[in-house]
């Protein structure tokens, strides 16, 4: 059986949109054709961002949203930001121009109630069928997982960052 998969990277360790990065690196080298949207982070500037660039004419990318939401001085506009980015994420799931959508950091958008998660499910269980899917982002809700084909999870063993060493170029951005 072939269908298109929609796969869910979540938890609190490193790696989740390193993980989606493989597979567009994965699905470039078939010549499918690939998008992702990148919510919440913002104008922060990423080797993948600058490294996605080469393969312009294979992956599009939207980068999103006011960057950490934690961090936001204006929630009210951190939410329009991220409905934007959803439906701009929509169009792009049913555009039919893509074989693979990533929907980077989409988990949030959820968990802080920027978008209806029924608004989100719909669009994942009415996605054209061939269309691969990849979700990331921390504290994935059960009814996200539910609707996943494939569920990994990411957890943190050790980090640099408890140490106070800071967020190195080229590992982690």
């Amino acid at each position: 059986m072939k269908k298109g998969l929609i796969v869910l990277h979540t938890g609190n360790g490193k790696g989740k949109t390193t993980a989606a990065l493989g597979i567009i690196l994965r699905s470039v080298g078939h010549n499918l054709k690939v998008c992702m949207v990148q919510f919440i982070k913002g104008n922060w500037k990423t080797g993948e961002i600058e490294a996605l660039k080469s393969f312009e004419n294979k992956v599009k990318v939207y980068v999103s949203g006011k960057g950490f939401t934690w961090e936001s001085k204006n929630i009210e506009e951190d939410i329009e930001a991220a409905q934007d980015a959803w439906n701009l994420a929509k169009t792009v799931i049913d555009s039919g121009k893509y074989n693979l959508v990533v929907l980077d950091e989409l988990t949030y958008l959820i968990k802080y109630n920027f978008v209806k998660e029924e608004d989100i499910l719909d669009a994942l269980n009415n996605k054209p069928k061939d269309l691969h899917i990849v979700i990331t982002g921390r504290n994935a809700s059960e009814k996200l997982i539910e609707v996943a084909d494939l569920v990994s999870e990411v957890n943190v063993l050790k980090h640099p960052y408890k140490e106070g060493i800071k967020a190195q170029k080229g590992i982690e951005f």
